[in-house]
């Protein structure tokens, strides 16, 4: 076994409370207390991401989890550093508005006013019920409320998606750096909206850059790893632990519409794609039919998020309550196949599981 990497990773781990480095990645819209307690049963981390909740949702998701899986259960949240204001444009919304009728429900008017919770009033249920760390997305979070968190003895971790945006996190005090592939599913965390999918890099180059350049500050690895095989190798490339996100959605707890979750069992790497057309802001998405609409000639660009997030609500909705796949915000990364052999398991079992066969792996040399 190589020595280095297994102890890097427990001692990490160990200063968590956790059994095993292995941490849920903190998904909005799909992190249920259940999932996030049978993660903690397993051995691993908790996450939440509580980008669409209020002060009063956050410390009522916290009070259930706690209940479920401990007081002292580790758990990471999640919030998105607010963008600047975007810059609206009436008939262009008009544009996106009836290129979505044809696919959904007609959109209404005032439906990209909608705004995400205040992130002030957030960062403060958060420090209100102080969970073992807390991550920033999208950008760095004030020196203020990085104070904040170090007085509430909460560790701020802070997600990168390139190598200058690691070292401004180091800079900035972060406790530990989550660096995220560009394999990843969902959102895209880049600090700057317009380059993200200009500056997607892989995990396997962003991650050992990473570690060098921010060291002694630990990394945590995430994006495409759904198996043994890829978290052994982010160990053995610098991290000190490792965050899964799609794998855990075919896991039993995963509480997301049935027909995303079946769409991931066989879903190939080519099958997934970088999109702007759920949010506004780029993710990354089974290849549905609407992705591929919205990004043919001729179809309007998306609005800026989160004005196409509110525009796009209605569709969103109705495509989960038909269980029609094509049409649902469906995040996937591009390992989701890999983890296919966790469809219909308990996510305690898969995480304890996960880890067991890494570590053979690293073991074996």
């Amino acid at each position: 076994m190589s020595q280095p990497t297994s102890a890097r990773a427990l001692q990490f781990a160990q200063g968590l409370g956790l059994r095993v480095p292995l941490l849920m990645a903190p998904m909005a819209g799909a992190s249920p207390v259940a999932l996030a307690a049978a993660v903690v049963q397993g051995g691993g981390m908790a996450g939440y991401g509580a980008l669409l909740h209020g002060p009063a949702a956050i410390a009522d998701w916290v009070r259930g989890f706690r209940a479920l899986a401990g007081a002292d259960a580790a758990l990471q949240i999640n919030l998105w550093v607010p963008d600047p204001q975007p810059v609206r444009d009436a008939a262009h919304e008009a544009r996106v508005r009836a290129f979505l009728s044809g696919h959904g429900p007609e959109v209404a008017a005032e439906a990209g006013d909608a705004l995400p919770p205040d992130f002030d009033a957030q960062m403060e249920a958060v420090i209100e019920v102080r969970p073992r760390a807390f991550s920033s997305i999208m950008g760095l979070p004030s020196p203020t409320w990085v104070q904040g968190l170090r007085q509430a003895g909460i560790a701020w971790w802070a997600v990168v998606t390139t190598l200058a945006e690691a070292r401004a996190a180091a800079a900035a005090g972060a406790d530990a750096i989550v660096a995220q592939g560009a394999e990843a599913g969902g959102h895209r965390g880049a600090f700057d909206a317009a380059r993200a999918r200009d500056e997607s890099i892989g995990l396997l180059a962003l991650l050992p850059q990473v570690v060098d350049a921010v060291a002694p500050v630990p990394v945590i690895a995430t994006g495409g790893i759904a198996d043994a095989r890829g978290i052994a190798a982010a160990l053995t490339l610098g991290a000190s632990a490792v965050q899964l996100g799609t794998a855990y959605l075919h896991c039993a707890e995963a509480g997301i519409a049935p027909a995303w979750q079946s769409a991931l069992v066989d879903n190939p790497p080519e099958a997934t794609r970088l999109t702007r057309a759920f949010s506004g802001r780029w993710g990354r998405s089974l290849a549905t039919g609407y992705v591929h609409a919205a990004a043919a000639p001729g179809a309007p660009e998306p609005a800026p998020y989160p004005v196409q997030r509110g525009l796009t609500a209605a569709m969103r909705k109705a495509a989960e309550a038909a269980g029609d796949v094509q049409h649902l915000q469906a995040w996937a990364g591009q390992s989701a196949a890999l983890a296919a052999p966790w469809a219909g398991q308990s996510a305690a079992t898969k995480t304890n599981a996960a880890w067991v066969a890494a570590l053979a792996l690293l073991q074996a040399g």
